[in-house]
């Protein structure tokens, strides 16, 4: 009986041993091996086996993209306007050995660096620059970074500056400025506007005045037609109607019928006495004689 618990105890000793010798890296993660304190490999994602009490798993580092978004830190520009400024550096590790044995701290060490060469690039440029010149200074910035930190192991895919922040009497400053342009281009705009508007008056008052005056010249002409085409009419109706007489040879009553209505047509109903002339009938013989001259 002794016996076989001392096999169950040697068993299960066995599998702890064989259990712990077994090590799984998970994917974009690498861990650093020392072999008795000695730098001995870097293992990457997959299965693997380890000695224990010989081989030790130094550091697990993870191979993924990084952000570290520092404290704001003071910089003074050229024109000595001393302001915050915060960035924020993104990374990654492409070697585990270096990162694990090249610097103490590393994020520590990442952080001190931005905040020295920001230092360097701001104290280069006056505060208008500074703030109109951040795609510049992110590109410089993590051209220095990136160069520097090769040697840790370190990958600085980009550097961003985050706030620049100057003092509050120079951002009331740069606000009454602003608000001084943008009164100035309201300013503009509105006396833009109104000689717009006045030039638009005019060209439309102009353009009513030629339309009036066409509108009237155009009336009158057709008024000019209309009379012409009528008093045409008329006189072509007067014309028609003596031809016609003509042609039916009116006989000699007729005549004399037709100038006594004109003697009363000139009376226009007026007169309550109507003088015919005593050659009346004479009177319509000359017109029977001009009639019979008229068709000869």
């Amino acid at each position: 009986m002794e016996g076989l618990i001392f096999l169950l105890v040697v068993i299960l000793i066995f599998i702890i041993f064989c259990v712990r010798c077994i090590c799984i890296v998970p994917q974009a993660n690498a861990w650093v091996i020392e072999f008795l304190g000695k730098y001995h490999s870097s293992w990457a994602a997959g299965l693997h086996f380890k000695v224990p009490f010989f081989y030790r798993v130094v550091k697990k580092v993870s191979l993924k993209e990084q952000v570290a978004d520092f404290e704001p830190q003071p910089v003074i520009t050229k024109d000595n306007v001393t302001m915050m400024v915060d960035s924020v550096v993104f990374f990654s590790v492409f070697d585990a050995k270096l990162f694990t044995y090249g610097v103490e701290r590393p994020i520590a060490a990442i952080e001190n660096l931005s905040a020295t060469t920001l230092r360097n690039i701001i104290g280069s440029m006056t505060l208008d620059e500074t703030l109109t010149s951040r795609d510049e200074i992110n590109s410089q910035i993590t051209a220095i970074l990136d160069e520097a930190t090769d040697k840790w192991g370190i990958k600085v895919s980009r550097v961003e500056v985050k706030n620049i922040m100057p003092p509050q009497s120079i951002q009331d400053a740069m606000e009454k400025q602003m608000r001084a342009e943008r009164e100035k281009r309201e300013a503009i705009l509105t006396a833009e506007g109104k000689k717009q508007s006045a030039i638009t008056l005019a060209e439309g008052e102009k353009q009513a005045a030629i339309l009036r005056a066409e509108a009237v010249k155009e009336q009158r002409i057709r008024e000019a037609e209309g009379e012409a085409e009528a008093l045409l009419a008329v006189q072509r109706a007067k014309a028609e109607g003596i031809r016609l007489i003509n042609d039916a040879n009116p006989t000699q009553q007729y005549i004399t019928l037709q100038s006594f209505d004109a003697v009363a047509k000139m009376a226009d109903g007026q007169a309550t006495k109507v003088i015919v002339p005593s050659d009346l009938a004479n009177l319509a013989g000359a017109i029977t004689a001009l009639s019979e001259t008229a068709r000869q």
